[in-house]
């Protein structure tokens, strides 16, 4: 493809490409698999997976409830999941009321119970609301999940497990990070359907 110069090349795309491709391959694997566990044992006890991020997070904490409670690959029964991101009167009455940095923390207080998880995503690892809502969820003992892109952040010190993809680019990050939630999911679902079929 050829286009006009200060346009989009094909090695522009290339390029692209390859730079998500490597924050894909710096996934560690081991550690999709504890976070797997961590949300099968949860179902498996009638617990709730919740999610929370801000902006591209915060959809893409709505994309992985959805994929849980709806369906990922296989049929099976709903999976109790929950993006605390898309409710726009709670979230705006939190932020006028109290402050933006309690929008995730309060619900988690309202909504979640010990044995929950909460998936928190923050490509920075430092988003002052996400580490807010994982003090909240480790204070009523569930067990928290991080998602970043950070090697070094407050995300990771805190979280019980913490997912990193590796890239300077916030795009590759959250790409990569799509592909292990997803990941997660189908591990997920498909050890429920398991759980019913036994």
């Amino acid at each position: 493809m050829q286009l006009n110069d200060g346009e989009t090349t094909m090695s522009d795309i290339n390029a692209y490409l390859r730079a998500a491709g490597l924050a894909l391959a710096s996934l560690d694997s081991a550690v999709i698999e504890r976070a797997s566990d961590v949300c099968i044992e949860c179902i498996r006890n009638g617990g709730t997976i919740f999610f929370c991020g801000n902006g591209g997070s915060a959809v893409d904490s709505q994309h992985l409830a959805g994929e849980l409670v709806g369906r990922f690959r296989i049929e099976r029964r709903p999976i109790r999941a929950v993006a605390i991101t898309s409710n726009s009167a709670v979230i705006t009455a939190i932020a006028n009321d109290y402050d933006f940095s309690e929008i995730f923390s309060r619900q988690i207080e309202a909504l979640g119970n010990s044995g929950d998880v909460l998936i928190a995503i923050s490509t920075s690892g430092n988003s002052v609301n996400v580490l807010k809502a994982v003090e909240t969820a480790k204070s009523i003992s569930m067990r928290t999940i991080g998602f970043t892109g950070s090697a070094v952040c407050a995300l990771s010190d805190m979280t019980d497990i913490c997912l990193k993809a590796s890239s300077g680019e916030t795009s590759h990050i959250q790409e990569a990070l799509l592909v292990a939630g997803h990941a997660i999911c189908d591990a997920v679902e498909k050890a429920a359907a398991l759980s019913e079929s036994s």
